[in-house]
């Protein structure tokens, strides 16, 4: 390990600190990243406090628990140091969430609910996780905590925890993923295209609430999903008998995502290259417009979702069988392999929940309140940055010697990115 680390880390927190604009807080921030990134298998406030021999479990404690003080100048210092690092106009920004199994059920937001990245339901706290990426690069810039009705639906049990009145109303993931995602376009941090699985996808406000803010995206999307052929039309039948009808209905019946694809053509497609080779997977794509328009009313008295907008419907074929479907409103003519190339780029979310968790300690917060649980979390985002810092210049000397960067096309944007970093694998997050 570089023994320069801190000295490092001291200079690199220096906004931070400035935002924090309070001599003890400046003192503790520092202590608390630096026991964060330092040895010991466990970054509960009580362990660390005991290796840094500085500070106490009290003060250190107190500053991510009770202290008052404001997070979101540190939030938008993150959101600086994180543009400067991977912001790129043929960047990502990847939505997702990661569950904390917890025991008990006093600590905020914990229920039995369930948890994607575990694949199962479980007594556990789920966050909505906002990852700024490019050339294969995660950088963590929002964990939003997601509150159950079990707690929304309890006063008391919100007021004990310290959730903010303006927190007791109840939002959906893709609600609060929409909150994040304008903090984001309002930072002015830079990215081309939105991705996220299907939890966020198949739901028709969070991608219609996408296209509003003119952002390109990629999402995953149920085989239930219901679409249309792209050349679906609107027509205007004359009814035989009662009132002449007032809407336009589709020519054709919508079907499921899973049964258009069952007959198109798939191929064999190469996205990157993995530690053990080329990836590659069956896709198959066409045009569709998704049934997420306003409800009619049909002649056999069935009610029937007009056609949306028209996109593009990927579907995957996994060697183990799996299958998975996706929906992107990237350019007509976007190649399968860029479309591929897309939504694959998803997976640095999960290296980054991987790294947060094991190297970090993000799951390791032992304390029971909103405000608590949700600095700790700022805590190691700063932290995760501090790193992917630190791996950029290493990367960036070993890249003086080799030749000119490679460049991608995403969406119609040039990429200014220098050759990828290959962390195609997940790569030891010590301090270099």
């Amino acid at each position: 390990m570089d023994v320069d680390w801190q000295g490092d880390l001291d200079r690199w927190l220096a906004p931070f600190v400035a935002a924090l604009r309070h001599k003890t807080r400046a003192r503790m921030c520092p202590l608390y990243v630096a026991g964060l990134i330092g040895p010991g298998d466990r970054k509960s406030v009580q362990p660390m406090a005991a290796r840094a021999g500085e500070v106490g479990y009290d003060q250190l404690h107190h500053f991510v628990a009770a202290g008052v003080w404001d997070s979101a100048p540190l939030e938008a210092v993150l959101l600086k140091e994180a543009d400067g690092l991977v912001g790129d106009e043929a960047g990502f920004l990847v939505i997702d969430d990661t569950a904390q199994p917890k025991k008990g059920r006093h600590s905020v937001g914990v229920a039995p609910q369930y948890a994607s990245s575990l694949g199962k339901t479980a007594n556990c706290q789920s966050l909505v996780s906002v990852t700024l990426a490019s050339r294969e690069v995660p950088v963590m810039v929002g964990l939003r905590l997601f509150l159950p009705e079990s707690w929304t639906d309890d006063p008391e049990r919100m007021a004990r925890a310290g959730v903010p009145k303006d927190r007791h109303n109840a939002l959906t993931k893709p609600e609060i993923a929409i909150e994040e995602i304008d903090r984001v376009i309002a930072s002015g941090a830079r990215f081309g295209c939105v991705l996220a699985d299907a939890g966020y996808g198949s739901s028709g406000p969070f991608r219609q609430a996408l296209s509003e803010r003119g952002l390109m995206w990629a999402v995953g999307l149920s085989r239930r999903q219901t679409v249309y052929p792209a050349d679906v039309d609107l027509i205007f039948p004359v009814a035989k008998t009662g009132k002449p009808r007032k809407y336009h209905i589709p020519n054709q019946p919508p079907v499921s995502a899973e049964a258009l694809l069952a007959t198109a053509k798939w191929q064999k497609v190469s996205w990157r290259r993995g530690t053990k080779g080329r990836l590659t997977c069956l896709f198959a794509a066409r045009r569709v417009r998704v049934a997420d328009g306003h409800k009619h009313r049909m002649l056999d008295n069935r009610m029937q979702c007009m056609p949306g907008d028209e996109v593009w419907l990927v579907g995957e074929r996994r060697s183990t069988g799996e299958q998975k479907y996706y929906v992107s409103n990237l350019p007509t003519d976007t190649s399968i392999k860029t479309l591929a190339a897309t939504i694959k780029a998803r997976w640095v979310c999960e290296q980054a929940h991987q790294q947060l968790k094991e190297e970090l300690g993000l799951d390791h917060f032992e304390g029971r309140s909103w405000t608590g649980l949700h600095r700790h979390a700022l805590m190691t985002m700063i932290a995760y940055a501090f790193l992917q810092s630190r791996r950029l210049k290493a990367a960036g000397r070993k890249k003086k010697s080799l030749g000119p960067p490679a460049t991608t096309k995403l969406a119609g944007h040039k990429a200014s990115d220098p050759r990828p970093l290959h962390a195609t694998s997940t790569p030891t997050m010590s301090p270099l």
